[in-house]
């Protein structure tokens, strides 16, 4: 059991703990977790999954991942921006991806939205929110781990002005996580430090 410091994994590197329970936590957190994700659709993917994800294990979310880039094209903004009534649902029988009817709705509505930006317009305003990382303290344990920020809660707010759906706080920070606005590796973790500058 972890009292929420690194842990080492069978390679004998330590890492985050939540990193070890599945091999796909593993490659996710040693070659995406936190390194910087920078292009609108890119983003609008990492936007996606993270809505997707509220209320469920982000394994889910990582095993379904192709079934989610196959089901929504590849996440091209202005692709699912011209999903069709007939699109929607193929999406609600697609078991390949999360059925749930309001994060796909959120989905298609967000893509409609992003459609109307200028390129890099949702990569800017992203990023306009990460915040100095001289003034964030390293984090030892996992309870030293936020879920919630000043940031996060300004990034959320600016993306419901902008008119998108299901990005509240909460997972406007799991966004930052993920993207690398932040670097949440723990202090001792092989992935500390990897973020902002990748």
């Amino acid at each position: 059991m972890s009292d929420g410091t690194a842990l080492a994994g069978s390679d004998g590197r330590l890492r985050c703990p939540w990193a070890l329970s599945a091999e796909e936590y593993v490659a996710y957190h040693d070659e995406e977790w936190g390194r910087p994700v920078h292009g609108d659709d890119a983003l609008f993917e990492r936007l996606s999954l993270e809505a997707f994800q509220s209320g469920l294990s982000w394994i889910t979310i990582l095993r379904r991942r192709p079934g989610f880039r196959a089901a929504f094209a590849g996440f091209h903004i202005e692709k699912v921006a011209a999903f069709t009534d007939e699109d929607r649902e193929r999406l609600l029988a697609d078991t390949g991806i999360i059925r749930n009817r309001a994060k796909i709705d959120a989905t298609l509505a967000n893509a409609r939205v992003l459609a109307e930006w200028s390129e890099g317009e949702l990569d800017e305003l992203i990023w306009s929110h990460a915040p100095d990382p001289a003034g964030r303290p390293v984090p030892r344990v996992l309870g030293d781990v936020a879920a919630v920020t000043p940031e996060s809660t300004a990034l959320s707010k600016a993306l419901k002005k902008r008119g998108l759906r299901f990005v509240g706080p909460t997972t406007a920070y799991a966004l930052m996580q993920a993207c690398g606005l932040v670097d949440d590796h723990l202090e001792t973790c092989v992935g500390r430090g990897i973020t902002r500058g990748a």
